[in-house]
């Protein structure tokens, strides 16, 4: 199976080398491309990608609207992959918040790119939760998702701060001696009770209202 890409950045050097760079791996191809935020939707609805390799600041609109955009208007929406040049970059946070499902810095190897693509593609969330942690701690942006951290269980809780150091389902599931699917329900559950689209927007809500607190101890 081949996963289609779309690339959305204003800088046309960046996009020329992400496309060759793609175009490479046996199992992705580039189906497009944008330069500005507003052209996005109308692209993704033509050339229909997996994934969106999304710039987060771009002169007209921004990878974050962008996101917000293609999530609310497209009844099957693509993943988002935002692309930053800073891993503490308070646009990648309030695109997280958007309901993009990770992010990569623009400096990362070939192979990085390819393994996000892929792994968001899969369904997966592309956390890196120190980079998260170090965002909070610079600013808490304000949430958009309602407070109702109380609405969680001990045990709903005890896996969102498992989520929020990265940890898969299987490795919750080992860690919490509990079976998978258990864990799918639960994680299941939290989205539902925090309105949360993925485990990026849960992880920043858990960080936001205290669930997590920013010195929270990393696996």
């Amino acid at each position: 199976m081949t996963l289609r890409v779309l690339i959305v950045d204003d800088e046309p050097l960046l996009r020329a080398g992400l496309r060759s760079l793609l175009d490479n791996q046996p199992d992705l191809s580039v189906v497009g491309e944008a330069g500005d935020g507003g052209e996005v939707v109308g692209l993704v609805r033509r050339v229909n990608p997996d994934v969106v390799l999304m710039d987060v600041r771009m002169p007209g609109m921004d990878g974050i609207e962008a996101t917000r955009r293609v999530l609310a208007e497209i009844p099957e929406p693509p993943k988002v992959l935002v692309i930053t040049t800073f891993d503490n970059d308070d646009y990648v946070y309030d695109a997280l918040l958007a309901g993009a499902s990770g992010f990569l810095l623009k400096r990362a190897r070939k192979e990085e790119f390819a393994h996000a693509i892929r792994t968001i593609a899969a369904g997966e969330t592309l956390l890196f939760p120190d980079a998260i942690r170090r965002m909070v701690t610079a600013r808490p942006a304000p949430s958009g998702l309602a407070p109702r951290p109380s609405s969680l269980t001990k045990r709903e809780t005890e896996v969102l701060r498992l989520i929020a150091t990265g940890m898969s389902n299987v490795d919750i599931a080992a860690d919490l001696v509990i079976s998978l699917e258990t864990v799918k329900t639960h994680v299941g559950n939290i989205f539902g009770k925090l309105g949360a689209a993925n485990r990026s927007q849960a992880v920043v809500f858990a960080y936001e209202t205290g669930v997590v607190a920013p010195g929270h101890s990393l696996r």
